[in-house]
């Protein structure tokens, strides 16, 4: 299936059906009365947020959502049936915004959240509700309002708790295959991996989390260069971002300081916020070095870069060290849960 986070969608609610004008007309009852029932109230249309869909593609080919028009009362006093609601799935992630006022409607990150995104229009009252002591035979009934039409754009931003990051062939997609069931194509060439990935890690039977990979970042990203840029959105609602860097890259790649550098300055260009997320520096590729000569390596590389953070030593390849790594990585969540769980429960 072919992904996409982006999609541009029209929602079109339901007209409130009108109302009638009618009179009784009844043997024994000379005089009648007004008896033109209300319409009905137009369907609306709702996003509601599921986990069978991952992807926006659908909303390329099905651009036009609309509702029920209400029903047109009726006499007896009868009132037009409603115009039915129409519930449109999507990927839970979706951020939706108005087109035309760039206003943000909603983010629909819990499963079947919804929301209201075109509103019905209201319906139109039957000439039995004009009726009064100095007008019993009115000859009017108003109109059904008209439903809400928006031009919407869908957002999708995966839900992940870890975010990986790095320069392209970092060995991002390797390790994702190597603690979760995700299977992302490694190849040994830069740019391999095209679209984001999601695994899911269990460190046990009843504890886990999800990680996120997501294009290489080169340098320029945050002006458009590469894949990188289009995909960070991806690592905004992560919690702790790993920062994979080759220590042993190709001659003619970037030194692995030059490199872990390169992909501080992009993301402090794209965002602050993201900037400012903790970020573990992973030194990855272990197997290509001599064991005797690891630690001095990788020690150069924490001095040279003036690294404050936890610092970790891996071969994605061969699953050393990874093993620690999401242990950890678990640990910090479940800290980070509880902190958030106690801060609320002082709120109230």
């Amino acid at each position: 299936m072919k992904f996409v986070d982006e999609a541009e969608i029209r929602v079109e609610a339901g007209d409130g059906g009108n109302g009638c004008i009618g009179f009784r007309r009844e043997k024994y009852i000379p005089k009648g009365g007004p008896d033109g029932g209300d319409g009905g109230d137009g369907g609306s249309v709702y996003l509601v947020a599921t986990d069978n869909i991952n992807t926006l593609v659908d909303f390329r080919f099905h651009s036009v959502h609309r509702a029920q028009r209400g029903q047109n009362g009726m006499g007896r006093q009868c009132t037009g049936r409603k115009g039915d609601d129409i519930f449109v799935s999507v990927p839970r992630g979706t951020v939706v915004y108005d087109k035309q006022t760039q206003e943000k409607l909603g983010d629909l990150t819990r499963v079947g959240e919804k929301l209201l995104v075109a509103q019905g229009g209201f319906h139109g009252l039957g000439n039995t509700r004009f009726k009064s002591s100095i007008n019993r035979a009115p000859q009017k009934a108003s109109m059904g309002s008209k439903g809400e039409h928006r031009i919407l754009e869908l957002e999708l931003t995966l839900i992940a708790d870890v975010g990986l990051l790095g320069m392209p062939n970092a060995g991002k997609s390797s390790l994702i295959r190597a603690v979760s069931s995700a299977k992302p194509r490694v190849a040994d060439y830069p740019f391999t991996t095209l679209v984001p990935n999601l695994g899911v890690v269990s460190v046990d039977d009843q504890r886990s989390f999800v990680i996120a990979d997501i294009p290489g970042v080169i340098e320029g990203a945050a002006e458009g260069a590469g894949l990188g840029l289009q995909f960070l959105k991806h690592l905004a609602r992560t919690k702790v971002l790993l920062h994979l860097v080759d220590v042993q890259p190709y001659e003619s790649m970037d030194t692995p300081v030059e490199a872990a550098r390169k992909i501080s300055q992009e993301i402090a260009k794209w965002s602050d916020d993201l900037a400012n997320k903790p970020r573990w520096l992973v030194l990855n590729k272990l197997d290509r070095i001599a064991e005797a000569e690891r630690e001095a390596c990788c020690q150069a590389i924490v001095d040279e870069l003036g690294w404050k953070g936890p610092v970790y030593h891996i071969s994605a390849l061969k699953a050393e060290g990874t093993r620690h790594l999401m242990f950890d990585l678990m640990a910090f969540l479940e800290a980070q849960q509880a902190a958030a769980l106690a801060e609320n429960d002082e709120q109230d």
